[in-house]
């Protein structure tokens, strides 16, 4: 059994060489091939208008918030930072739905980079619009080097589910200029780079939630703590088919 995992699209804003198309929606090659080789079946959602969000929830089993642009600081309500980069409303507006009616319906969620701050946004926190905000930061975050290459090391709690995973100082990639700030109630920080700027998120009293700030799918193929990132999710996603397989058996 293969469960389905989701991917929210980004959205090409440029035309394509192919019949000139424009705002085409696509999904990373590498977070794709991570989800097969993991043993899941990726859904590809395009961003649709907010309200509809919530009819997508019974294609997939689990679904990871990717990378990308700047998240609206509006959705935080505050007006941009003078070094905010690229935003796309309807994006944020999108993924902001789509997250909330996935927690709220249970589903086993990850996030990866962007995807972590959109999930913290989704349920009530905020970002610092660029890491100038923050007065601890002093490690570089948006690395210079290759994508696939490691850049700086992260610490993590003993008593998280990343422990278990990544260890207790994985070294990881880093491209991101925003950061959590505010955390939201349901989330604490499980993971740290030695500036102390949060770099993975997790449900307080369940499992539903695993969000880091770097990118495994860039590191999935020559780092065993990248893999074990997704082979988690899979078996989370198993796990929530299996009750709601039985949960209906139950009803009926």
């Amino acid at each position: 059994m293969h469960p389905r995992i989701a991917i929210p699209a980004d959205t090409l804003t440029e035309a394509t060489n192919i019949i000139n198309e424009r705002n085409a929606a696509f999904a990373p090659r590498p977070l794709i091939e991570a989800i097969i080789k993991s043993g899941g079946l990726p859904v590809i959602l395009p961003s649709v208008a907010a309200s509809l969000a919530p009819s997508y929830l019974d294609l997939f089993d689990g679904i990871i918030f990717a990378g990308g642009s700047d998240v609206d600081p509006t959705f935080f309500n505050e007006e941009p930072h003078q070094k905010l980069g690229p935003t796309y409303l309807k994006r944020d507006q999108f993924e902001i739905s789509l997250a909330t009616a996935a927690f709220n319906a249970g589903k086993p969620i990850m996030g990866i980079c962007r995807g972590m701050q959109v999930l913290n946004v989704a349920l009530g926190g905020t970002l610092y619009q660029d890491l100038s905000e923050n007065p601890h930061q002093t490690l570089k975050h948006s690395q210079d080097a290759p994508g696939n290459f490691p850049s700086h090391h992260v610490n993590t709690d003993k008593a998280s589910r990343l422990f278990n995973l990544v260890g207790p100082r994985p070294y990881v990639n880093s491209r991101h200029h925003q950061s959590l700030n505010q955390i939201a109630e349901p989330l604490h920080v499980t993971a740290w780079a030695d500036d102390q700027v949060p770099e993975a998120v997790e449900t307080i009293n369940s499992d539903q939630i695993l969000a880091v700030q770097w990118h495994p799918e860039n590191m999935f193929k020559h780092y065993d703590y990248s893999r074990a990132i997704f082979a988690d999710l899979i078996a989370r996603a198993k796990k929530s088919v299996f009750f709601f397989k039985q949960k209906t058996a139950y009803e009926i």
